[in-house]
């Protein structure tokens, strides 16, 4: 039997900062609360947001990268989220059109994702400090692209009624409609941090935030016309194979709030390759489970834990005993703590594992962010010797010291040469980019 492909809509705006988020997350709970079966998926390399769709809409959610993904893992994972639900809302990241350098459809644009799924873009204008302007801005958006078609706007920031007529009435003379109006309020800004939104599980009181969202939506947002002009253009597509090897058959993986910053995507690759994923808790104390064959520790804020993992000597010793005849893996956050120290924020040094030859520093901050493309200099749990790999890398710790890095040879999404990057030891690896795919 031929699978159901639901419509969809991306949520996007000309800039980062709009409310993207705010009205993605309203809108799915809202849709939810009518009944409807609604999927989430997020455009980029973004790994907080995911959970937050997941908590709005009780599925699953999944990232869809136009740079880092392959056709046919596009489209075996869009198939996923839109099988048999009734809505997906998906959500772009930075503004519209905002990407990398490249070739047409592949810039890792939010535009790229609603062309090739036939999703017409929900625009968020942010119209704080203009009024009839936000018509000029949402023209251009309108007119930049010919790929996309833009369904309407949802305005944010109205600071009054007259506000709101005055912005409606430029948007009328584009014959863009009107499909919403948020008013100012800061109440139902979600909190943040260094990288991005506090963690969906971090948030204590995140199941009445998402219900004060949906009543927003709900009275501001005509929902029933964004129903109506949902559409796509997507076709089943096959099941992919694995983005990215299963490192082992049973994984023991690292999850609480100081590790899980892992993509949606991978996990249910390695599960659909039959490996079984065991979660542990090194906040916790916690050792790898002792009948795994191999242990991932995926991203986070040990940053921000560094004192209790540092203290956490049943996890670090089982870690270390594990290691020893089991393959392990840390990206960014893990393999911090695969090394010998890492410096908090307020510059106290603690001893990490002791695994990887590499200290680093959350003091000494610098942003490092962009696509990665590796390719390893041997065999290891990310592949073969030569294998490439595409990911992604956003941390602002710096590495204070270090061996010389062996694990991979790294490029820049231009194919500007970065030099090498990563470790490993013995059975023991890890690199501050996130694998999306192999």
């Amino acid at each position: 039997m031929t699978a159901r492909i639901a419509p969809g809509l991306l949520v996007a705006a000309p800039r980062s900062g709009s409310g993207k988020t705010t009205l993605t997350l309203g809108l799915q709970r809202a849709l939810r609360r009518r009944g409807l079966n609604v999927r989430g998926a997020k455009c980029g390399p973004d790994y907080i947001d995911p959970a937050f769709h997941a908590a709005a809409t009780g599925s699953p959610s999944v990232n869809l990268d136009s740079f880092a993904m392959d056709d046919a893992l596009l489209d075996s994972l869009a198939t996923t989220v839109s099988s048999n639900a009734d809505i997906v809302i998906a959500e772009g990241s930075m503004g519209l059109f905002d990407g990398i350098q490249g070739e047409a459809g592949r810039m890792g644009a939010s535009a790229d994702i609603a062309a090739r799924f036939g999703w017409p873009v929900l625009l968020v204008l942010d119209v704080s400090g203009q009024a009839q302007s936000a018509a000029a801005i949402a023209l251009g958006c309108t007119r930049y692209d010919p790929r996309i078609s833009i369904m309407g706007v949802v305005l944010n920031q109205v600071a009054s009624e007259r506000h709101r007529r005055l912005v409606e009435d430029g948007l009328s003379l584009i014959g863009l409609p009107v499909l919403g109006a948020l008013m100012r309020d800061k109440s139902i800004a979600l909190p943040e941090r260094h990288l991005g939104l506090v963690q969906a599980g971090e948030t204590g009181d995140l199941e009445q935030r998402l219900e004060s969202l949906a009543d927003r939506i709900e009275q501001s947002v005509d929902l029933d016309r964004i129903l109506s002009l949902a559409q796509t253009s997507l076709t089943p597509a096959q099941s992919h194979k694995p983005p990215l090897h299963p490192p082992g058959q049973r994984i023991a993986l690292a999850q609480d709030q100081a590790f899980s910053f892992v993509y949606p995507h991978i996990l249910a690759g390695w599960r659909a390759a039959g490996a079984d994923i065991k979660t542990f808790s090194p906040l916790a104390n916690e050792p790898p489970p002792p009948d795994c064959d191999a242990c991932w520790l995926p991203g986070g804020y040990p940053e921000l834990h560094a004192g209790k993992l540092a203290a956490a000597t049943r996890f670090l010793e089982g870690l270390q005993q594990f290691s020893e005849t089991r393959p392990v893996h840390g990206e960014c956050g893990g393999y911090m703590v695969l090394g010998q120290t890492l410096e908090d924020g307020e510059g106290q040094v603690h001893t990490m594992a002791g695994l990887l030859p590499v200290s680093t520093s959350y003091a000494k901050r610098k942003l490092h962010l962009g696509y990665r493309i590796a390719t390893a200099a041997e065999r290891s749990v990310l592949g073969d010797g030569g294998a490439r790999l595409v990911g992604h890398e956003f941390h602002y710790a710096s590495i204070t010291e270090q061996a010389p890095a062996n694990l991979v040879h790294v490029t820049d999404a231009t194919g500007a040469d970065l030099g090498s990057a990563g470790h490993r030891a013995g059975l023991v690896s890890g690199t501050f980019f996130h694998v999306l795919r192999a």
